[in-house]
């Protein structure tokens, strides 16, 4: 029996694209056990959301996450909207199915290149980051921006689509749909990737469904559940089709959703523009949300997303609450990760597509506070007490 001994990872390290950390007890290249510690990336926007209107908070909201700003962003106004029992015109909620969708193809091509990366086949990374452009190019043609599109507004969409635009983004849908073939085939076929992600990070339907896995790792496993489908919102109860799955229930099953996702997202949005809706693209809204609260769900690239917002009646908002997929995915990782090679732990970790920044959070725990006491602490104090060292 080999001696088992602690490998860290993190929070600083080549692997990460973002900071945080994993505690691995390895015997010989076999991992044994796994425990991973978060918090290195928290922001803080969760509360400073309480300190703006909710038209400051739309902005703010939307940063995030870079890759899925428009998920939060949607979701957000999504919630707030419900909260003052508005209905938005149809014509907007398309406009936002189209963004929504550019967006995934947007993450769902970086990931393929990451996924790449990380097994050594930096040529698939190059090609198909080289393929982002035509997305980002498209969401700039339309929004005006490659990244955080500022295309939501309470109560509908702040930009519309006009004939030569459309034509546009069809085009550009074409070129990206005969490039995604060129992907399916090398990262679905091409022997060396295959065999090197095959088996590779098992989760089983059942663990997948106990763990709350979410999105294209669930998915990877067999669980047949998308947010659009069974719990649809914008426009997506007016729009046919597919949900991807794969019983595999390892990182090559969660490759194959993500490649064949795209080519749903991309007849989506074909199918949105051929059918949108004509009228206005936004209505009025009060200045002030009644009181109340609501949640909204999102299905994200990485999986469903949920917003939850209480209102007390004001401009600004009571409490927003952000639970971000990753979170729900990292629960999975530690049992993808036993019994698998030290050699394997990058493209495990890659392939739930982690995003720290949105997942991250704190809490300040006062270790020589009676135990029956609790007191809030606005950050000011909070600064005073560490500079003076005060008692807590």
């Amino acid at each position: 029996m080999n001696e088992r001994i602690i490998l860290p990872i993190g929070p600083q390290h080549p692997l990460l694209k973002e900071p945080t950390h994993f505690k691995l007890t390895v015997e010989g290249e076999k991992i044994v056990d796994a425990d991973i510690r978060l918090g290195y990336n928290h922001r803080g926007i969760e509360k400073a959301a309480e300190d703006r209107t909710y038209v400051q908070d739309l902005y703010m909201i939307e940063r995030i996450c870079g890759i899925c700003s428009h998920v939060h962003a949607t979701n957000f106004v999504q919630a707030t909207e419900e909260l003052m029992h508005v209905e938005i015109p149809a014509r907007a909620k398309y406009l936002r199915v189209i963004v929504g969708e550019l967006e995934r193809i947007h993450s769902h091509l970086l990931w393929l290149g990451v996924a790449g990366h990380e097994v050594g086949y930096d040529t698939l990374f190059m090609v198909s980051w080289r393929d982002r452009e035509v997305v980002q190019d498209l969401l700039e043609l339309i929004t005006g921006n490659r990244v955080n599109y500022g295309m939501n507004t309470l109560g509908g969409v702040r930009k519309d689509l006009t004939k030569e635009q459309i034509d546009e983004v069809l085009k550009g849908l074409k070129v990206l749909e005969d490039r995604t073939r060129y992907y399916a085939k090398v990262a679905l076929e091409e022997t060396t990737f295959v065999a090197r992600v095959s088996g590779v990070g098992p989760l089983p339907k059942d663990v997948a469904i106990s763990h709350c896995a979410v999105g294209p790792t669930a998915r990877g496993s067999g669980v047949d559940y998308d947010i659009r489908r069974d719990a649809p919102y914008a426009a997506y109860n007016e729009i046919p089709f597919k949900v991807i799955t794969s019983d595999r229930g390892d990182v090559l099953g969660r490759t194959i959703v993500r490649v064949l996702e795209t080519f749903e997202a991309i007849n989506i949005i074909r199918y949105a523009l051929e059918h949108l809706p004509e009228g206005p693209i936004s209505i009025k809204v009060p200045r002030k949300v009644a009181a109340g609260e609501a949640e909204s769900r999102y299905e994200a690239p990485r999986g469903e997303c949920i917003h939850y917002v209480r209102s007390n009646g004001t401009d600004k908002p009571d409490r927003v609450k952000v639970r971000a997929p990753t979170l729900a995915n990292l629960t999975s990782i530690r049992y993808t990760l036993m019994n698998q090679q030290v050699a394997d732990i990058p493209i495990i970790v890659a392939a739930i597509d982690p995003c720290l920044s949105c997942t991250d959070r704190t809490q300040v725990i006062l270790a020589q506070a009676d135990s029956k006491r609790s007191e809030n602490l606005s950050w000011g104090e909070l600064r005073r007490r560490c500079v003076t060292k005060k008692p807590l």
